[in-house]
């Protein structure tokens, strides 16, 4: 899940919990909203810790060879 996705089912769960008011036989729009957003949070550090243990350092180079190629001027 990428951080997209994440912010967006915290977003949907956040409108669900806070914005919407209706009673629904069998289970709670509310409820529904906060396993949203609980998911989404999951989501968002999974993918933080996931892409932001990149090894960011520099390059290390081999030794620096010079190639020289002798031709001929007329």
């Amino acid at each position: 899940m990428g951080i997209g996705a994440s912010v967006f089912l915290i977003a949907i769960g956040a409108i669900l919990a806070f914005a919407v008011e209706v009673e629904a036989n069998g289970f709670n729009i509310n409820t529904i909203g906060i396993i949203l957003m609980l998911a989404g949070a999951v989501g968002l550090l999974m993918t933080m810790l996931v892409f932001g243990r990149r090894d960011r350092g520099t390059a290390v180079v081999g030794e620096e060879r010079v190639v020289t190629r002798e031709r001929d001027v007329y």
